[in-house]
């Protein structure tokens, strides 16, 4: 996944059109969050919120875009092309979310239209979850659960539910951004795990040093792993990274834990080696096509199957709105950090649109922006 860092002005600001001198801007929410964080949207701008859970089509949420300057919304909206096109005053969209597939960067940015996400803040409690489901499945908690409950425990067995170890295993971690060092470092300084990852580029020496961490080769990190857990940002590059050729590469023992997005994982091919004792057992919480879950999983005991919740603890979701609204707020021209959004995603390439010119001008505009890697 990826985030950005804060908007940094050379010979001037970004260019803002604030609304204080003119009718208030609209802004709407999309999904029922928090009302008190919300409510802080209404002190500057006219605000529409949603009552209930909704599922919007695409003609539903380009009509209520049509009329907006800004939108705050979930991964559970997808804003492309035909969105944006039906949406002429649309100047920001703040995604609650540290991913956003949901959203066509490029069309935003080619509009003029500042998009954010809500990174940082969830990156401790995702790794906790990560590292939950690493647990759950390796030492099969939910298939016990099930297998007491439906009365079959009949006396105490040697032999019953035998698991696999996590402490003094082996942990691979696919995409070492701040979640996956999140969760090396759970393993290796909480359970004295032997780390190995792959990234795009190696980490420098003294963060793997610090982390417990080594680097090593695609193919070594699948025959190693005793247990691997990915992280890594969803590209066409990554789609079904983990097919059915990267699952023969792994140990039959092992286990396979996905926090990142679904389409990392041919589920098929994943359905079948856990369905043929080729891999021991799966912990996944992100699937492709969401919420919909493929029957092949649902079928299998050797899988621990969680709705998408890698951020869902209280607080961490509580700040995550935050973030969208402190956005929200700063990308409309408003607030003590007016047009410097904490964590805009396009900023240069809107600051070129918004002065005519290319991403590539953006820095005669006398604006920068950076974008760095996050899982």
């Amino acid at each position: 996944m990826r985030s950005a860092a804060m908007w940094v002005r050379s010979r001037r600001a970004f260019p803002v059109r604030s609304m204080s001198d003119t009718a208030r801007a609209k802004v709407w929410v999309s999904q029922p969050l928090f009302d008190d964080v919300v409510a802080q949207l209404g002190e500057h701008f006219e605000l529409t919120t949603t009552e209930h859970v909704t599922v919007w089509s695409p003609v539903e949420l380009a009509a209520r875009l049509a009329s907006l300057d800004g939108a705050l919304i979930t991964l559970n909206e997808r804003v492309g092309a035909a969105e944006i096109a039906a949406a002429p005053q649309l100047r920001a969209i703040a995604n609650v979310g540290v991913g956003y597939n949901n959203l066509d960067i490029d069309a935003l940015s080619a509009a003029g239209i500042l998009a954010s996400n809500t990174p940082d803040v969830l990156t401790e409690t995702t790794a906790d979850l990560g590292f939950a489901l690493l647990m759950a499945t390796a030492r099969r908690i939910t298939e016990s659960e099930r297998w007491l409950r439906d009365g079959q425990w009949g006396q105490w067995s040697f032999k019953a539910m035998l698991g696999a170890d996590i402490h003094g295993s082996t942990l691979g971690i696919l995409g070492m951004g701040r979640i996956g060092q999140g969760i090396a470092r759970r393993g290796a300084h909480g359970f004295g795990m032997r780390v190995l990852y792959h990234n795009r580029s190696p980490l420098p020496a003294a963060t793997e040093q610090a982390l417990g961490a080594q680097y090593v080769e695609f193919d070594t990190l699948l025959a190693q792993s005793d247990h691997l857990v990915l992280v890594v940002p969803y590209t066409r590059d990554s789609h079904h990274i983990i097919d059915a050729a990267a699952l023969g590469k792994m140990r039959a023992t092992a286990t396979l834990v996905n926090i990142a997005r679904g389409g990392i994982v041919d589920e098929l091919a994943l359905a079948d080696a856990l369905a043929n004792g080729r891999l021991a057992g799966a912990g996944l919480d992100v699937y492709q096509g969401e919420p919909r879950v493929r029957p092949e999983l649902l079928a299998l005991r050797n899988v621990v199957l969680t709705p998408h919740i890698g951020s869902a603890s209280l607080a961490t979701r509580r700040a995550m709105v935050q973030l969208a609204v402190d956005n929200l707020i700063a990308a409309l021209g408003e607030g003590p950090h007016a047009g410097h959004p904490p964590s805009a995603l396009n900023t240069d390439a809107v600051a070129a649109a918004r002065h005519g010119g290319t991403a590539a001008d953006a820095k005669k505009t006398g604006v920068t922006g950076t974008i760095a890697t996050k899982r």
